[in-house]
């Protein structure tokens, strides 16, 4: 399972024109579901997202001087942010050969659908808001990205 994370200051997303989802401060989830992925794999990312700390302190410092002491590294929970989870299946394209992307190593829609929903699931058991956008439909995804601060996750990459 991977997962892009962005930090955001606020994020939308709509399928035609109804905004189906949408958060204030947390982070933007893009959540690529692999054929190989199993409930363990969203629980792990679930649990590391939840609790990644890449927000601000009080002094608007993410990663203060380790040498000085000080400066809170504050999580997603920490800050009482919200979580806007997007499928993504194209974060298993490959594109080793020729100029067409190949995804035989995503998950099948219904598999991925599945995943998708314990993924969700297990945020909202951290006591976290969770938006969503729909899972197969073409969306449009609006973002204030924060910093900006973008993380790359793999669930099979500990």
């Amino acid at each position: 399972m991977r997962a892009v994370i962005q930090r955001v200051k606020e994020a939308k997303v709509s399928v035609g024109e109804k905004i189906v989802g949408e958060i204030g401060r947390g982070i933007v989830i893009l959540l690529g579901i692999g054929r190989n992925d199993q409930e363990e794999d969203a629980k792990y990312l679930a649990d590391k997202v939840s609790s990644l700390r890449i927000f601000e302190d009080e002094k608007n410092r993410m990663n203060p001087d380790p040498l000085k002491r000080g400066g809170v590294h504050l999580s997603l929970l920490d800050i009482e942010g919200e979580a806007l989870v997007i499928s993504q299946f194209t974060l298993y394209g490959d594109t080793k050969k020729g100029r067409r992307p190949s995804f035989t190593q995503a998950a099948e829609p219904e598999k991925a659908e599945e995943l998708y929903e314990k993924f969700i699931n297990f945020l909202r058991e951290c006591n976290l808001k969770v938006a969503t956008g729909v899972f197969g439909a073409k969306m449009l995804l609006e973002i204030q990205n924060d910093g900006p601060v973008t993380l790359i996750l793999d669930s099979t990459k500990n």
